[in-house]
């Protein structure tokens, strides 16, 4: 049961759904737009994707080939996103890398990002309670003895845009901890050409964007570059997934209205943006 009510009840009027009509404006990568989009039409609602930022192989993989060629000088295996998780086991796999040379590392994802590790070495040794930078922290600072360890932190670089803090506090705080920490860069993320937008940039300024979902601080910050002013997008109300992408877009000068609390998968960004219906009524009145 509790299966099939995550599908679409084409038997159910759309006009009945909490989305209907509601046109949201998704700037995730691809990779994670279409997760998003599919959980937005389950509420009936209407995608418009633009994805402010991309994610892309590496230009240069020294450094993680590097860190490859002596993995097992790592206790920890620590991913902060689906992306490096990816991004790690393709490189693996491209150097013929045996899947068998993690088996001796403790791994560690967040939320659904979990099912993705899974797939790629069906091992994973610590799902955070709390799906953020911070629940990693409080789950490695129960164990004994951590202040002895070492971690590797697979995580992107971040070209042509300011690096958000999370992956840099996230590393701050484990040294905290008394951990040896080694962050690797593994993928890139990157802003895209808002030259490719011109319709989508222009909706928004119509208003005929009811919201924008933003699911990373990046896509916020790309996002800046791309409109011309804050009154491009006054006429929209801001969605953010999760509270660290909140603090920093409000960080950014953004008017946060609607907040994921259950930021461990785009399910719970949907149901967020269903729920909110004080936002709606305050920015639409009937």
């Amino acid at each position: 049961m509790h299966t099939q009510s995550r599908e679409i009840n084409l038997l159910t009027p759309s006009r009945e759904l909490p989305l209907y009509g509601k046109r949201i404006l998704v700037t995730a990568p691809r990779n994670y737009a279409y997760r998003l989009s599919e959980q937005i039409i389950k509420k009936g609602g209407l995608p418009v994707v633009m994805p402010t930022i991309e994610t892309c192989y590496l230009s240069n993989y020294t450094k993680l080939d590097a860190a490859l060629d002596h993995i097992d000088e790592f206790d920890w295996i620590v991913f902060t996103s689906r992306n490096g998780i990816a991004a790690f086991f393709h490189r693996m796999n491209d150097l013929d890398i045996p899947i068998s040379v993690v088996q001796k590392c403790h791994l560690c994802a967040l939320g659904k990002d979990a099912e993705s590790l899974l797939s790629f070495c069906g091992k994973v040794d610590l799902i955070p309670a709390e799906s953020s930078p911070a629940g990693i922290v409080a789950e490695l600072a129960k164990l004994p003895q951590i202040q002895d360890k070492k971690v590797l932190i697979p995580a992107p670089e971040v070209v042509g845009l300011p690096e958000p803090d999370v992956v840099p506090n996230l590393i701050t705080d484990l040294q905290k901890l008394g951990i040896e920490v080694t962050r690797v860069p593994t993928y890139i993320t990157q802003g895209l050409n808002k030259s490719i937008y011109g319709i989508e940039l222009n909706l928004m300024r119509q208003g005929i964007i009811d919201v924008i979902a933003f699911s990373s601080t990046a896509e916020v910050e790309s996002f800046l570059t791309m409109v011309n002013s804050p009154s491009d997008y006054e006429r929209c109300i801001i969605a953010c997934f999760g509270p660290y992408t909140t603090a920093n877009a409000r960080k950014l000068g953004m008017n946060v209205s609607i907040v994921s609390r259950d930021y461990s998968s785009f399910e719970g960004f949907a149901e967020a943006m269903s729920t909110t219906g004080y936002a709606y009524a305050a920015f639409f009145p009937l």
